[in-house]
C-alpha cells in the first residue's frame, strides 16, 4: 500500500541541485492539479468553499501552487475539480495573471479518486508528458531540476519525496527506561510522497477511473521499475488540517515564506 504521504523506502541517494534562479524556460507541457477533495479535516474552512480555495496570506492555496509552477516556466494548468468545483472555476475566470498561464478546469466528479481524476483528463493532456500535483502542498522545489531528473531517468513516472518534520518532540530512552534526552521535532527517518509528479503518457495506462493514484497505480509502476523518486530536502508542507493552515499563514506573514520561489509576486 502506498497511500498519499506514505513512506517510500529504498530511494537511491542522488545529490539535489541548488534551486534554480532566473529560470527562463517556458513549457507548454500541462500541469494537472488535483482540486477535487472535500478537505474533511479542514471542516472549519471547507464547509462553504473547496480546500483549494482556503486562503494562505489572503490568497487561495491553489494560487500559491500555480505560482510555484508558473514562476519556473510552466504555462498551462488543468485544474481537476470535484467538490464545489464551480467555485474554483469562477475563481479561475476572475483571476488575472500578467503574461499569464492558461488555466482550464475539468469537472472530474464529486467522489472520483485521485487516479481516476487524472485518467479522466487523458484527452485534455494531449498525449504528451505532463506534471501533476496536489492543490494543498507547497515547497521550494526546483521544478526544472525535477523535470531534468525525470527525463534522464527514463521512467514513466517520477515522484518527489520528502522527509517532513514530526509535529512532536521525541524522547531518547535507554534500555533501562532512563530518559537520556529529547529531540525537538526531528525529521522522519523515511521518505514520503510529497507530490510534484512528472509523468509520461504511458503512465496513464496504469490508471482507471476508479483508481487511487497513490495505491495500485504507483505500486504497479514501482513493481515494473517505471517509478523514480526525486529527493527534495528543502522546505515542504501540506495543508491537511486547520493547524497546518495556521502554520502556513504564520510563515507567509513572516515576510519570508520558504515556498515563495518567485522573485516578483504574481498578481491576481
Amino acid at each position: 500500500m502506498l497511500p498519499k504521504r506514505h513512506a517510500v523506502a529504498n530511494v537511491p541517494r542522488r545529490p539535489e541541485p541548488p534551486l534554480a534562479s532566473g529560470v527562463e524556460m517556458t513549457t507548454m507541457e500541462p500541469v494537472a492539479i488535483l482540486c477535487g477533495g472535500r478537505g474533511t479535516r479542514l471542516r472549519e474552512r471547507t464547509e462553504s468553499i473547496p480546500k483549494a480555495l482556503v486562503e494562505i496570506g489572503g490568497r487561495p492555496i491553489l494560487w500559491h501552487v500555480i505560482s510555484i509552477y508558473s514562476s519556473q516556466g510552466f504555462s498551462r494548468f488543468l485544474l481537476l475539480t470535484g467538490y464545489k468545483g464551480e467555485l474554483i472555476a469562477e475563481w479561475a475566470r476572475q483571476s488575472s495573471w500578467p503574461d499569464g498561464p492558461r488555466i482550464e478546469c475539468l469537472d472530474t466528479g464529486l467522489d472520483t479518486p485521485t487516479g481516476g481524476r487524472i485518467k479522466l483528463a487523458e484527452e485534455r493532456l494531449g498525449g504528451q508528458s505532463f506534471s501533476a500535483t496536489y492543490a494543498d502542498g507547497v515547497a521550494e522545489v526546483d521544478l526544472p531540476a525535477l523535470a531534468d531528473f525525470h527525463r534522464q531517468g527514463g521512467a514513466l513516472a517520477t515522484v518527489t519525496v520528502v522527509r517532513p518534520q514530526l509535529q512532536f518532540g521525541v524522547a531518547d530512552l535507554g534500555d533501562d527506561g532512563v530518559v537520556r534526552g529529547f529531540h525537538e521535532k526531528p525529521r522522519v527517518d523515511h521518505w514520503i510522497n510529497g507530490g510534484f509528479f512528472c509523468f509520461e503518457p504511458g503512465a496513464l495506462d496504469y490508471l482507471s477511473e476508479d483508481s487511487v493514484l497513490e495505491r495500485e497505480p504507483l505500486e504497479r509502476l514501482a513493481a515494473d521499475g517505471q517509478l523514480h523518486a526525486y529527493r527534495h530536502t528543502g522546505f515542504w508542507d501540506c495543508m491537511d488540517t486547520y493547524k497546518d493552515a495556521v502554520l502556513l499563514n504564520d510563515l507567509w506573514e513572516s515576510g519570508k515564506p520558504p515556498w515563495r520561489v518567485w522573485a516578483e509576486e504574481p498578481a491576481l
